[in-house]
């Protein structure tokens, strides 16, 4: 049971990588054809597809330490300095992806639902910041947790 549900977790995981690349060509594509018909906004569509690939770096060094989380715990390592050191990096990610989608992204995401009348578009950048927000707050919890857990087990140890 272990085994299989590692397994879906690392699915996910490589489903989640899939649909941001899906999410950054559909972004290319749809600056590449509004490109010659706005050509006032060229500096504002230059500048959402790099926040878009700001943005997806430090997704993807996520995904990695998540996919190197699950093979600590799938080999019993779960309760390691390694893990923690997973958590730290994945913290530290989400909190770059928030800052480059609430610092870099929202604004000029506020300005393409203005030009084109798409409030939609400004709920779909909400989400995402909001969603790395919370994989923020999650990995800090789960890091402490497991901090103090590695701390009694050494104390346990050292007893015996």
């Amino acid at each position: 049971m272990k085994r299989c549900s590692i397994i879906i977790l690392r699915l996910a995981v490589i489903v989640a990588g899939v649909a941001i690349l899906a999410l950054c060509y559909g972004g290319t594509w749809a600056v590449t054809t509004a490109w010659d018909s706005n050509p006032n906004h060229h500096a504002v569509m230059g500048a959402m597809l790099g926040g878009l690939y700001l943005t997806v770096i430090p997704f993807y060094i996520m995904l990695y330490q998540t996919m190197k989380l699950l093979s600590y715990i799938d080999s019993n390592r779960a309760f390691s300095e390694l893990s923690v050191e997973a958590l730290k990096k994945i913290m530290i990610c989400a909190i770059a992806t928030f800052a480059v989608c609430m610092l870099g992204g929202l604004p000029f995401l506020y300005y393409w639902a203005e030009m084109d009348d798409a409030p939609g578009l400004i709920i779909i950048g909400m989400a995402i910041a909001g969603g790395a927000f919370v994989v923020a707050v999650f990995a800090s919890v789960l890091k402490r947790l497991l901090q103090d857990a590695i701390n009694i087990k050494s104390e346990n140890d050292l007893t015996i």
